[in-house]
């Protein structure tokens, strides 16, 4: 298994009824994702809501979600940012916080020419002795990290994983030609993560796996033993209820049904909002299929 294992969820940011950072609700949120099949927990990723948390409140989620699960899971930070070395100055603060390793998101907004993304990523990687995962994810950030600019990324040797998130089949399967082996490929699409493990890809950091995370770990272990079509039915019963959970803007449908299931993860920091009346009855609807509700 890699350092991080097969099953990571990319977790929320639980907030208080005045919108501060929850730290207490992040533990036990942590805990609870370990017992129902996370192998490792993503913090202040995307799901996390990190454009709009603070340097000092993510430095404080690393060390709270650390103390939580730190030992049982691996916890990997998202110190990514659109600068360079204000991402270096996150992920060393990160490292002294304990975390297993880190996460960095493609620049945003800036658009970085290839070249650019090379020089960013083998910066931050260069300046920390942690394990790290790079995140590709176009749709959000305007910009597609090439497979042979991966590759080149990954000459760096604790770069250790790709989080592809470019909703191309063709991209990670030529990923996954040119990456190093040590270099393992997660799907960044749930919906994608019994064809990525197909084409050769290792896992999935998951947003659905807050939610039913025990089916998620069920089908990887399922296609993993060989049963391809028992994996490829759990496939087909989870697609609706992840389709769902994408209805609008992630993580605003993931962390209202984390609230319809008793878990106290609060509101939204602007600019998002809550789901529209008909979105949150359709996630309803969809968590009752489940019978989780």
């Amino acid at each position: 298994m890699s350092l991080f294992g097969r099953l990571l969820t990319a977790m929320v940011t639980p907030f208080d009824l005045e919108g501060k950072v929850n730290l207490e609700q992040a533990q036990k949120l942590a805990a609870y994702l370990v017992e129902n099949g996370s192998d490792g927990i993503v913090v202040a990723g995307t799901t996390g809501e990190s454009p709009t948390l603070t340097f000092e409140e993510k430095v404080e989620l690393f060390k709270a979600v650390v103390e939580a699960v730190g030992g049982k899971a691996s916890v990997i930070a998202g110190t990514g940012s659109n600068a360079t070395q204000s991402s270096i100055k996150l992920t060393k603060a990160a490292e002294k916080a304990g975390v297993d390793g880190v996460m960095l998101v493609t620049p945003y907004y800036n658009k970085p020419s290839q070249k650019g993304l090379i020089e960013h990523f083998q910066a931050i990687a260069q300046a920390t002795s942690l394990p790290v995962m790079i995140y590709n994810i176009p749709g959000r950030t305007g910009v597609n990290i090439l497979p042979k600019t991966m590759a080149k990324i990954a000459e760096v040797e604790n770069v250790v994983a790709v989080k592809e998130a470019a909703g191309s089949i063709e991209q990670v399967t030529e990923l996954i030609k040119l990456l190093p082996e040590r270099v393992k490929v997660y799907s960044g699409d749930d919906s994608l993560t019994l064809p990525v493990l197909a084409v050769g890809g290792y896992g999935i950091v998951s947003v659905a796996s807050h939610i039913v995370g025990l089916k998620i770990k069920e089908m990887i272990d399922q296609y993993l033993l060989g049963n391809v079509s028992v994996a490829a039915r759990l496939h087909q019963e989870l697609y609706p209820l992840i389709k769902t959970l994408f209805i609008t803007t992630n993580p605003v449908p993931v962390k209202t049904a984390l609230n319809l299931l008793g878990h106290k993860v609060g509101g939204f920091r602007l600019p998002l909002v809550d789901m529209l009346i008909e979105e949150k009855e359709e996630l309803i609807r969809q968590l009752k299929n489940f019978n989780l509700l």
